[in-house]
């Protein structure tokens, strides 16, 4: 039997084991990475895009460039477009910039992020063999393709897995401190620790059909689309330029009564959301029958193993946040992770994982079951009308068009989802009282609330603020005049990498009233005050995961002491 050891075993090299290894790696601990397919096997054609939040730690790895430079040209139209079919008649447009225009572009609903890295439109397809690469080349990082991990043992220092190579049989036994399932909606690693998935079993069935049909862009008269949305009366789906030429991915929404996708005749109805006749040629590459679900695991941890991504949560794709989602859950677990294992962090720290994340992946899910839910009545309510011609025509495209913009608009330009979201029960935040501003998929409120996003601003230097943060916790100061030694020499005596961060709050154009962030890695505040608490060591006993969950008792103590110890 073979034997390997490492620090980190991650089963599943798909976007977000690969993002979890590099970040990971990027901290000096030793990753595993086991694959069941093979090393270049392309992905299955689902995701087509990459959040702001995603890019950000894209930016961070170092690798945001290869990113952005794949997918669609550079010229390409993003816009989501909606139409009677894929060459009728236009009802509305949500404009998005193309990769070309993306840093620069003003003026649209998606443009002017509150980011340095705004979002990108890219299939799985191209992204995974990028992110692939990146992880191969990078050291600390190793990939074992057609190895698939059967079963582990748990012990109180480490964990044994059992794998088997798929081409050789050869049993492979690899020892791990812990093992992180980026295994997808089957995990193995969350099957093994007992954890359960429970929602909603069904809200929509999709009949998928990537195609390749190098005719149908000379049909197209409108402005190219990234995507394209058909609505008419006989059949509602969506079209996805997966190369911006000859490629395209449909999805047929199939209506609540069509309970087997086998009733729907697949051809029809793609010709149907095209809006082609018979003899139109076209190519089926791949076809998939899925079910849009809303999922989300009871447990996202059990003892040293951890789940992220599909393993932990499915629904259906709507503001296309499902590998996004797992990205997030990848990095607020890794900075802790390699925390434990570098010594500066308690073991306790890791509870902060599966408190943190599950909430909010509960709630976006419910984000995007209901948006799903009102589109889904929006298609079944397309009036006959909207094909006609004439003025009667005109004035039911122009309602249909105005509805979808105004319910559509928010998914594809979600800020909130991005940057809205907080952390507000867990252990390893010192929160103040105070509430934070609410969010919808759409937009948000920045906020200096512990638990939230730090709020972007460009320092003096051309950098983002989130560009200078530190590896682990980032004291950032607004004013140099206050006396930062408390926090620094207590970081110092906890043994917690501190890195102090001088910005200027004029240039920065920071308008808050805190003089003191203390930033996590993921970019979320943990504490905030106008200057050091009376009892610092006990802030970094909470930071470094030692400490007792807050009570609200402490949290008076913390507010009190941070606006008065001057």
């Amino acid at each position: 039997m073979k034997s390997i050891q490492t620090q980190v075993l991650i089963v599943g090299a798909g976007p977000v084991g690969l993002t979890a290894a590099m970040d990971l790696a990027s901290r000096g601990i030793d990753v595993v990475v086991v694959e069941i397919r093979r090393a270049g096997e392309p992905p299955n054609v689902k995701c087509n895009h990459v959040s702001a939040r995603s890019m950000e730690v894209f930016r961070r790895l170092g690798i945001v460039r290869e990113v952005r430079e794949g997918g669609l040209p550079a010229d390409f139209p993003n816009d989501c477009a909606y139409r009677t079919a894929v060459v009728g008649r236009e009802l509305t447009r949500i404009p998005i910039p193309c990769r070309a225009d993306r840093y620069t572009a003003t003026g649209g609903p998606d443009t002017e992020w509150p980011t340095p890295e705004p979002p990108h439109r890219i299939n799985q397809i191209y992204l995974e063999p990028i992110l692939f690469a990146c992880a191969e080349a990078r050291p600390g990082i190793r990939i074992l393709n057609r190895v698939q991990v059967e079963h582990f043992d748990q012990q109180g220092d480490g964990v044994i897995a059992r794998a088997r190579d798929l081409d050789t049989n050869q049993d492979i036994a690899i020892a791990a401190d812990y093992v992180i399932g980026c295994d997808g909606g089957r995990s193995t690693v969350r099957r093994l620790i007992g954890s359960r998935l429970a929602g909603t079993d069904v809200v929509q069935r999709v009949q998928s059909t990537y195609i390749h049909a190098p005719a149908l862009k000379d049909l197209i008269t409108q402005k190219p689309a990234w995507m394209t949305m058909s609505l008419n009366p006989r059949r509602c789906g969506t079209t996805v330029s997966i190369d911006g030429r000859d490629n395209w991915l449909i999805h047929n929404h199939l209506a609540p009564e069509e309970i087997e996708f086998d009733s729907v005749d697949r051809d029809w109805a793609l010709r149907t959301i095209l809006g082609v006749d018979d003899r139109f040629e076209y190519e089926i590459v791949s076809k998939e029958d899925w079910v849009g679900r809303r999922l989300v695991a009871d447990r996202f941890r059990g003892g040293r193993a951890f789940i992220c991504g599909d393993a932990a949560h499915l629904w259906i794709p709507y503001a296309g946040y499902g590998m996004n989602a797992g990205i997030a859950d990848a990095v607020d677990l890794c900075w802790i992770l390699a925390g434990v294992l570098q010594g500066w962090a308690h073991p306790a720290l890791l509870d902060a994982y599966e408190a943190e994340r599950q909430p909010i992946t509960e709630q976006v899910s419910h984000f995007a079951m209901n948006h799903a839910l009102a589109v889904m009545g929006q298609r079944r309510a397309v009036p006959a009308e909207v094909e006609l011609d004439g003025p009667a025509g005109d004035a039911v495209r122009s309602k249909v068009g105005q509805a979808a913009y105004d319910l559509n608009v928010q998914q594809y330009c979600c800020a909130g989802l991005n940057f809205g979201y907080y952390y507000d029960h867990s252990p390893i935040i010192a929160y103040d009282g105070e509430a934070p501003p609410p969010y919808s998929m759409g937009s948000f409120t920045a906020s200096t609330v512990p638990g939230a996003r730090a709020p972007h601003v460009w320092l003096s230097d051309g950098r983002s603020l989130l560009d200078a943060l530190g590896p682990a916790y980032t004291l950032v100061r607004f004013d140099p005049a206050v006396d930062a030694a408390p926090l620094v020499d207590a970081a110092a005596r906890s043994a917690v990498p501190l890195t102090l961060l001088d910005v200027d709050r004029a240039r920065a154009n920071y308008g808050f009233a805190e003089t003191l962030l203390m930033v996590r890695p993921d970019s979320h505040i943990a504490w905030r005050g106008q200057a050091a608490p009376r009892e610092p060591d006990r802030l970094f006993e909470r930071l470094r995961g030692a400490g007792s969950k807050p009570t609200s008792s402490d949290h008076d103590s913390i507010r009190k002491a941070s606006a008065h110890a001057v």
